[in-house]
């Protein structure tokens, strides 16, 4: 699977070490950005994300910025995107099951190394499950993005 990975200055240095472990796991990776510890702005890279991932270039995409709440929010604002954070693997995998989540964001202050593989490893073996009450409430999601956010 085709992953887009982006961070901002404090997800830098876990994103770094993510990449190499999803790519680990046998998946293709685009890194967007940021390449440094100099002070940037989440949204820039939420949208490369995102945009990435609603123009099908990337099947799922990874954000990490500090909080995991802001690139949350940034990505949540292209139509086509359903980010969510997860600081646990119950969230990770269900998000993709229920919800058809195609964003994954996590916090670099929140949580460490090795809870990130286990939530990345959830996210990215889980598949959405295409039964009925799953397609309608996605259907509705996406009502909403045609109301509001003028998505298709």
């Amino acid at each position: 699977m085709h992953i887009a990975m982006g961070s901002d200055h404090a997800g830098f240095d876990l994103k770094q070490e993510m990449l190499g472990f999803v790519r680990g796991l046998g998946h293709e990776v685009s890194d967007l950005g940021t390449h440094s510890h100099v002070s940037t702005d989440y949204p820039i890279y939420a949208e490369r994300v995102g945009l990435a991932v609603a123009h099908g270039q990337a099947a799922r995409g990874i954000l990490i910025c500090g909080s995991g709440v802001g690139a949350s929010v940034a990505a949540n604002k292209i139509s086509g995107v359903r980010a969510a954070i997860c600081h646990d693997t119950y969230s990770a995998h269900q998000g993709v099951e229920h919800d058809d989540m195609n964003v994954l964001t996590l916090g670099a202050k929140i949580i460490g190394p090795e809870l990130a593989r286990e939530i990345l490893r959830a996210f990215l073996a889980a598949g959405f499950s295409g039964e009925d009450r799953h397609r309608r409430r996605l259907d509705q999601i996406r009502a909403l993005e045609k109301k509001h956010l003028g998505g298709s």
